[in-house]
């Protein structure tokens, strides 16, 4: 028997495929000035994992914060951002990606005059899921469903 064949056949997994239409999206709290959408969590991918696209309004932010055990990275789709990390400014660009380590104080900002999109993964999961699902529900308009098809 050939050796990758039956690799193939005791590793088979069924992948999972969504389309924006299928991403939930929330704001952690009323008042947040960025939305996230589930990509993919700990309840679909069967790992403790968190990839979500993050969507800032004009002058949006998150708030300072640190993770204790997750590494964060973000890849900038569209927009024109400032990050901060220990007290350290990194201006970000489309196409530009930015890791944060376990314990590092950071935050993201929107410094542009439109939309800025990341798309952000978390690793471990460290309860991020969680916390966007207990948010408030909303919806993608127009723009965001253009900027996610590539458009």
């Amino acid at each position: 028997m050939n050796t990758n064949v039956a690799l193939l056949n005791d590793h088979c997994m069924i992948p999972v495929i969504k389309t924006p239409e299928d991403y939930l999206v929330f704001r952690i709290t009323p008042h947040d000035t960025n939305r996230l959408a589930i990509v993919f969590d700990s309840s679909m991918a069967d790992d403790s994992l968190t990839v979500c696209v993050e969507i800032f309004d004009p002058g949006g932010s998150t708030p300072t914060h640190r993770h204790n055990f997750a590494v964060e990275m973000f890849f900038i789709l569209k927009g024109k951002g400032l990050a901060v990390c220990d007290g350290k400014d990194i201006p970000l660009h489309p196409g530009d990606s930015l890791l944060v380590r376990p314990t590092g104080i950071h935050e993201i900002r929107n410094i542009g005059q439109d939309r800025l999109y990341a798309l952000c993964f978390m690793v471990p999961n460290e309860d991020f899921s969680e916390l966007i699902r207990n948010g408030v529900r909303e919806s993608f308009d127009e723009e965001d469903l253009q900027v996610l098809r590539g458009g």
